[in-house]
């Protein structure tokens, strides 16, 4: 059965673990945002994506 990452929303960490071994609170699954083709966040990204490469002198 293929298992899947799970993340303690208390410390960050990342388990495949139901339960966080740093402080023994309950993980929970990640999921991916759901796809739409309208998509709310792209400009953000995009801008984002070029003050870093800006950043690093290459764009």
């Amino acid at each position: 059965m293929v298992e899947r990452i799970r993340k303690c929303p208390n410390c960050n960490i990342y388990s495949l673990e139901n339960a966080c071994k740093k402080c023994t609170q309950s993980t929970v699954q990640l999921k991916p945002p759901k796809f739409s083709l309208i998509d709310k966040y792209a400009s953000l990204r995009r801008n984002l994506k070029k003050k870093d490469l800006r950043k690093r002198e290459l764009y």
